[in-house]
C-alpha cells in the first residue's frame, strides 16, 4: 500500500508562522497587547455611558463636577428638565455657542472648514472656534479641558458624531444646559439661574437669558449678574439673535 504523501507546507506560510512567533516572543509583547485593550476598553465607556444617558430619568454629571467630588470642594446643581426652562434661555444659548445646532450632525463642518482655513492662512487676525453644543457636551460628560486640548478635539469628533446619531436633538441640549458650568462650583442653568438672578431657569427674563449664554465661554472670568459693558454688548447681539431665531432653533421645542 502507498503511503499517502504529505505536501510540504509554502515557505511563504512558514516565514510568516515564523514571524508572528518571533513577535509572540518579543519582550513587552504582553504588556503591548494588554495596554492595547486597556484602551479599547475605555474608549467603549462613553459610547455605554451615552446608551445609558438616553433615559431622560438618568441625569448626569461631568468630569469637571467630579473633579470638584474629588478635591472635596463640592458643588450645586439642580436638575430640570428642557420643558422647565424658559424658551428664550434655550434660544439664547443656541445662538451664542451653536448656531447651526439644528441643522449640523454633532459637527458644524461649514465652521470646521473655516477655521482651517484661518490657521492656514497664518496671521494675527482673531481667534474662533468650531465647538458645537454636541461636542461641548461630549467634553463637559466624557473627556477633559487641558492639558492636550488639540488630542482632544480629535477625540471629541467621533464621539460628537455618535452622540447626534443615537441622540436626540432636545435631549443632548437638556443635559448640556444641567451640566455646563455657569460660576465656581455652579453647574446647570436651574442653579445658576438661582445663584446669578434670585429665580428659576423657566422664569429668566430675555435679559438675563443673554446674559447667562454669552457666560458659558467663560464662565469664572464672566459674571452675568454684574456685567460689563463688553459683555452687555455681547448679550445685547445675542438677545436680537434669539428673538429672530426662527427655524434655527426650532429643534429646542
Amino acid at each position: 500500500m502507498t503511503e499517502p504523501t504529505v505536501e510540504p507546507e509554502p515557505r511563504s506560510r512558514r516565514r510568516a508562522g515564523k514571524r508572528a512567533g518571533r513577535l509572540a516572543r518579543l519582550p513587552g509583547a504582553g504588556w503591548v497587547r494588554r495596554l492595547f485593550l486597556s484602551l479599547v476598553a475605555v474608549a467603549l465607556v462613553p459610547v455605554a455611558l451615552t446608551l445609558l444617558y438616553l433615559f431622560p430619568f438618568v441625569h448626569p454629571v461631568s468630569t469637571l463636577m467630579l473633579k470638584d467630588l474629588a478635591g472635596f470642594q463640592g458643588y450645586d446643581r439642580q436638575w430640570v428638565a428642557l420643558a422647565d426652562v424658559a424658551p428664550v434661555l434655550a434660544h439664547s444659548v443656541i445662538m451664542s455657542e451653536d448656531g447651526q445646532f439644528c441643522s449640523h450632525h454633532g459637527v458644524d463642518l461649514g465652521e470646521m472648514k473655516a477655521v482651517l482655513e484661518d490657521a492656514l492662512k497664518g496671521g494675527g487676525g482673531p481667534s474662533r472656534g468650531a465647538s458645537t453644543i454636541t461636542m461641548q457636551t461630549v467634553k463637559n460628560l466624557f473627556l477633559w479641558s487641558r492639558p492636550a486640548a488639540t488630542l482632544r478635539k480629535g477625540v471629541e469628533l467621533p464621539y460628537a458624531v455618535y452622540l447626534d446619531l443615537v441622540m436626540s436633538k432636545p435631549r443632548i441640549l437638556e443635559i448640556y444646559l444641567n451640566i455646563a458650568e455657569w460660576g465656581p462650583g455652579i453647574y446647570g442653568i436651574e442653579a445658576a439661574a438661582r445663584h446669578h438672578f434670585k429665580r428659576s431657569a423657566k422664569d429668566l427674563t430675555r435679559r438675563q437669558a443673554a446674559l447667562l449664554a454669552v457666560t458659558l465661554p467663560d464662565p469664572i472670568g464672566r459674571n452675568p449678574a454684574k456685567p460689563g459693558p463688553g459683555l452687555s454688548r455681547l448679550a445685547t447681539v445675542i438677545e436680537r439673535r434669539a428673538a429672530r431665531a426662527g427655524a434655527y432653533v426650532g429643534c429646542a421645542g
